[in-house]
């Protein structure tokens, strides 16, 4: 199942990984192991942030992806479903409005 993964980055301890220069290994590592279908960093309500698209084959899988982010960065982690055109193309939209609108 695809999903958004939003990460809150807190300065702390990033910005001493950063001083370090260990940020950017940290990242790649755990980027490496995720293997994300696409990630995007930007600002996230003033701190660090980072969005990813992954694929979550079952529910077990979601602390392998989350956990690296909490242990190396004290980081938030939230998972959205997501899908694509094709994927609510399948869903039936039309159909369900025409059953409950």
């Amino acid at each position: 199942m695809r999903m958004l993964m939003q990460i809150k980055i807190p300065h702390e301890p990033f910005n001493t990984a950063v001083r370090k220069g260990t940020a950017g290994e940290t990242l790649r590592r755990i980027l490496d192991e995720i293997k994300p279908e696409a990630v995007y960093f930007s600002e996230y309500e003033g701190q660090r942030g980072a969005m990813l698209i992954v694929d979550v084959a079952e529910p077990s899988k979601v602390p392998a992806l989350a956990e690296p982010w909490f242990l190396s960065f004290n980081a938030n982690v939230e998972f959205h479903l997501v899908m694509s055109l094709d994927d609510l193309g399948k869903a039936g939209i039309d159909a369900i409005g025409k059953k409950w609108g």
